[in-house]
C-alpha cells in the first residue's frame, strides 16, 4: 500500500477540490432563475472575516470547525482547516443551493447506491448535516463524556475513523455517507477562492505552492514541472488590492 503524507495528499486533490468548488458556484445564477448564469456585479462580496454564520447554529458550527481540524490538521507542516476558516465556507454552502440540493433530482424511489453513483441521500445535504451532526454529538455524549468538539484529539480521531469504517451507525442517516460529504466539502473549503468564505488568506494555495487565479500563465508554459515563486492571487486580487 503506498503511503501519502500530508502535503502530497492535498496535491494530489487540490484539481479535484477547485473544480468541485467552482462547478457549485457558477451554476448558483440558474437556481435564482436569472437565466443567464453570470451577470455583471452580481457575485458575493469578498469574504473578510466578517461574515454571519449563515446555516449553522453554535454547536453545529463547533462540530463542524472541529471535524475539519482533524480532517486537514495545523501542524508543522502548514496551516490546516482552522487558519483556513473552511468551516464559514461549509456554513455558507450549506444555506445555499448546494445545500438544498436545489439542481439535484431529489425524488423517490430511494435504493442502495454504489460508491461510484455519488451522493445517495435523499437529504439534501443542508439536511443532511443538521440530522448528522444531532446525532454525532449524542453518540459521543453517551460514548465518550461529552460533544464531539468537547473530546481530545485522540477520541475525535476515534470516532471520526468508526465513522468512516462504518463501525458507527446512525439511526436517522447513514454515518459513512455524512463522514464522505464533510471530507468533501473541507477539502473544497481549504481549495477554493477565498471569495467564497474558506482558503482565508489563500493558506490553502501556499500550501501547495498554487499561484491562484491570475490572467495567464504563458510565461511559465517552459517551466517542466519547477515551482512558480509568485504570491497567489484570488478571484478579488491579493490583500491590500480591496478593502472590505
Amino acid at each position: 500500500m503506498t503511503h501519502y503524507t500530508r502535503r502530497q495528499t492535498l496535491r494530489l486533490i487540490l484539481m479535484a477540490g477547485t473544480a468541485l468548488a467552482a462547478s457549485r458556484v457558477l451554476a448558483a445564477e440558474y437556481g435564482r432563475g436569472a437565466g443567464m448564469p453570470w451577470s455583471p456585479m452580481s457575485g458575493e462580496v469578498p469574504y473578510y472575516g466578517t461574515g454571519a454564520d449563515r446555516f449553522f447554529s453554535r454547536d453545529e458550527r463547533l462540530a463542524v470547525a472541529a471535524i475539519c481540524a482533524r480532517l486537514i490538521p495545523s501542524d508543522e507542516d502548514g496551516s490546516g482547516a482552522t487558519e483556513a476558516d473552511v468551516v464559514t465556507f461549509i456554513d455558507r454552502q450549506m444555506a445555499g443551493f448546494y445545500g438544498r440540493a436545489q439542481h439535484w433530482y431529489m425524488q423517490g424511489p430511494f435504493a442502495e447506491g454504489t460508491s461510484t453513483q455519488g451522493y445517495q441521500s435523499e437529504h439534501p445535504p443542508a439536511m443532511l448535516y443538521r440530522l448528522a451532526l444531532a446525532e454525532l454529538d449524542e453518540h459521543c455524549r453517551a460514548q465518550r463524556g461529552g460533544a464531539f468538539a468537547e473530546l481530545t484529539e485522540e477520541d475525535q480521531d476515534a470516532v471520526l475513523t468508526g465513522l468512516d469504517e462504518e463501525e458507527i451507525t446512525f439511526e436517522r442517516v447513514s454515518a459513512k455517507t455524512f463522514f464522505d460529504l464533510v471530507l468533501e466539502n473541507a477539502v473544497e473549503g481549504f481549495f477554493a477562492d477565498p471569495i467564497y468564505g474558506g482558503n482565508r488568506d489563500m493558506v490553502g494555495w501556499r500550501y501547495v505552492g498554487f499561484p491562484g487565479t491570475r490572467y495567464d500563465y504563458r510565461d511559465f508554459i517552459d517551466h517542466n514541472g519547477a515551482a512558480i515563486a509568485l504570491e497567489p492571487v484570488s478571484l478579488q486580487g491579493r490583500p491590500g488590492w480591496s478593502q472590505p
